[in-house]
């Protein structure tokens, strides 16, 4: 068994980590505990977690495989790509497009008609929330979708990402139906609110539930169950550990 302090083997293969896919990567701010939470009275030993957020490094030319048509067919469709695409990433075989809210619309309606393109399903939305304890102002909240095209075989993400202040994104259900009840779950586990949708409400909480359980910082244990009349305690409550 190792004698170093559990904090500092976390933090070692934090960093043994960063750079493990395509290009350097970045590392933009440091994690502790398991979500980023103090002061919850975890006992699990995820307290002493040390990690550092590794975020992919923007691609570079030629992308590869079919990602380089894609980007260029879309550039062509849509005259403001440079604006609307903030950074093109390849990571793990994948391609992301990081799009700005405003051109959401736009560059899904591209994806979705034009023939070079025909992306036709939008196959999943979900969030992330990247919580940055050092920068709470940061877009820390994404609304990350994942299209298909049937016709060429292809797919794509694209992310947009928010503040907790602000944290509008328009809705895809006029073009893509199967956008609805997956923005109401990511609204409801995020509080990602989804302008246009015409029913944005609870999905998997009961309607009155405070918060969203999925953010970084909300709180682990101790909150009431409303519906069975029971409690969850707080995680150092659960068990003893000696």
């Amino acid at each position: 068994m190792s004698e170093n302090p559990p904090e500092q083997n976390a933090a070692e293969i934090a960093k043994s980590t960063i750079g493990s896919g395509p290009g350097d990567g970045v590392v933009s701010s440091q994690r502790h505990g398991m979500f980023g939470v103090a002061g919850s009275g975890d006992t699990s030993g995820f307290g002493g977690l040390v990690r550092e957020r590794w975020q992919a490094p923007p691609a570079e030319r030629p992308y590869g495989s079919y990602f380089d048509e894609v980007v260029d067919n879309l550039t062509v469709v849509y005259p403001e790509f440079e604006k609307a695409v903030t950074r093109v990433v390849v990571d793990r075989g994948e391609l992301t497009l990081h799009v700005e809210r405003e051109h959401l619309i736009g560059i899904a309606g591209a994806l979705r008609n034009d023939q070079s393109l025909r992306f036709e399903l939008l196959s999943s939305v979900s969030g992330v929330d990247y919580l940055d304890e050092q920068d709470p102002g940061s877009k820390r909240l994404h609304s990350v979708y994942h299209f298909t095209s049937m016709t060429y075989r292809r797919r794509l993400r694209v992310e947009v990402a928010v503040t907790v202040d602000d944290p509008h994104v328009p809705s895809l259900t006029a073009l893509y139906p199967t956008a609805d009840w997956q923005e109401r779950e990511t609204w409801d586990m995020y509080g990602i609110v989804y302008d246009g949708h015409p029913a944005l409400t609870r999905i998997l909480m009961p309607d009155d539930w405070p918060g969203h359980p999925q953010r970084k910082d909300y709180p682990l244990g101790g909150i009431h169950v409303q519906y069975k009349g029971a409690t969850i305690p707080p995680p150092d409550e659960r068990r003893a550990y000696k």
